[in-house]
């Protein structure tokens, strides 16, 4: 009987765990620590994703940009097509490799928040620092073909879908947008530079990008896709936001420098041409490669992506210069958006 009492009072103190319970609270206790393991690593890998991506992207840009001079290519051709390009790269490794591994929301939000960050925040900040003139060709033909493009992609997945014939629309597009600037430098045609990067070492500088690139592409996907799995966020969510500014460090780096030397047409064009190469090469490419499902979130992400250009284009079509105040609304865009992304 005096057992049995002991015995009561010890199951009652809450000193005894039957082994279920013991096995339920290590369980607890270790998932905890491999979850923060796991995010360690993840947060690990999109770092040295984000850093490869950008350093990749440097060393292609200047590798083909020696090749480029070598052969008399004009500047213009280099900065409308190379420069964008390159600081795209990024983006077009981390969605196409994204597209491959089936992270949908990662490939489309990728490309719209980058666009939207390009114009917001890069050009936001780089008009703050100084105000940007800009062409008349800029704001008569680009930025409306900008404009138009955003709205074709949007247009595109309406139907849920961005398919291999959407790709191919995207694609003649972008050839047409590259005869454009052939017609605008076929006879610009420039004597071979004398600092030129040698030969052998811009094919070099070439290649190291290159695997720089599509190395980083695949650390960032994986990395960022566990990150959404373990916070429970949507891929749609780290595309548009964490991912989409990872892979647009290029393009701020490149226009706010450009933007303190006073080199404009390199700070808007760099701009320009991206988002173009963003839409008409990287989902063009993605879609031919494999149909990419388009999330019906991203309509309204797409039509901001709009309503950001419309802005940009609204507020240099007079005088043809985007001033710190225009870049002020440009930023204050971009935190509405943002608080949007949160909330929605």
């Amino acid at each position: 009987m005096c057992l049995q009492i002991r015995q009561s009072r010890f199951f009652e103190s809450g000193l005894y765990v039957d082994s279920e319970t013991l096995v339920e609270k290590a369980r607890v206790f270790f998932s905890g620590r491999e979850d923060s393991m796991n995010i360690l690593i993840s947060l690990g890998l999109v770092v040295l994703g984000f850093a490869l991506l950008v350093k990749g992207a440097d060393f292609f840009v200047d590798g083909a940009s020696g090749i480029a001079s070598r052969f008399g290519i004009p500047q213009l051709v280099i900065g409308l097509t190379i420069v964008a390009m390159g600081t795209s790269l990024p983006e077009a490794a981390v969605s196409i490799t994204a597209a491959f591994k089936g992270s949908a929301g990662i490939t489309i939000g990728n490309i719209v928040g980058s666009n939207i960050l390009n114009v917001s925040i890069i050009l936001g900040l780089a008009s703050v620092i100084i105000p940007i003139a800009v062409q008349k060709s800029t704001v008569k033909y680009e930025m409306p073909f900008m404009m138009a493009v955003t709205l074709l992609l949007v247009l595109l997945g309406m139907d849920g879908k961005i398919s291999r014939l959407d790709g191919a629309i995207l694609w003649a597009c972008f050839l047409l947008y590259l005869y454009y600037i052939y017609r605008m430098t076929k006879n610009g045609k420039e004597e071979q530079a004398a600092d030129a990067m040698p030969l052998a070492k811009s094919i070099l500088f070439v290649l190291f990008g290159a695997v720089g690139v599509v190395l980083g592409s695949d650390f960032a996907v994986d990395g960022a896709s566990e990150l959404a799995r373990i916070f429970g966020m949507s891929e749609r969510f780290i595309g548009l936001t964490i991912v989409a500014l990872g892979t647009s460090l290029p393009e701020l780096v490149t226009s706010v420098s450009a933007a303190r030397k006073g080199n404009a047409d390199i700070a808007i064009g760099n701009i320009v041409g991206s988002n173009l190469f963003n839409i008409l090469f990287v989902v063009g490419t993605s879609s031919l490669i494999i149909p990419v499902p388009f999330n019906p979130r991203f309509i309204v992400d797409g039509l901001m992506a709009l309503v950001v250009g419309l802005v940009l284009w609204l507020c240099v079509r007079k005088n043809y210069q985007l001033t710190r105040k225009h870049g002020i609304i440009l930023l204050i865009l971009y935190v509405f958006y943002f608080l949007y992304l949160c909330t929605f």
